[in-house]
């Protein structure tokens, strides 16, 4: 029987704590992460495609219903570990360009460090 090892997370920005998130919302993306860690691809209405950030991103839709907020976590999806790029709290349909741009300029550091 092969053993199955979880990827790690590896935080670049962000955490997922209580406050601001409510409990709620911080024990549904810690399951959420915890999918993604066990290899589960997750898809709409819990993740979507983000290629305007790069190849294998995602973004991660947190309902805070009790805090009445909707947190995105913006990860990519690597062999070794889950990348976390980014979280906010969203309160447009579209996800703002500051945060994608952010997004895009941590991933070339990220990959640059490994090319070393």
């Amino acid at each position: 029987m092969a053993v199955m090892i979880d990827r790690p997370l590896l935080w670049l920005y962000g955490e997922v704590k209580t406050p601001p998130f409510s409990a709620e919302a911080r024990l549904a993306a810690g399951v959420a992460l915890r999918r993604l860690q066990r290899g589960e691809t997750l898809a709409m209405p819990e993740s979507r495609p983000m290629p305007s950030v790069g190849k294998r991103c995602h973004e991660l839709r947190i309902d805070d219903g009790p805090m009445r907020r909707t947190w995105r976590i913006i990860y990519r999806v690597d062999s070794d570990a889950i990348v976390i790029l980014e979280v906010f709290a969203k309160t447009t349909q579209r996800t703002p360009p500051n945060v994608i741009d952010t997004c895009r300029r941590r991933l070339k550091l990220l990959d640059g460090i490994g090319k070393e």
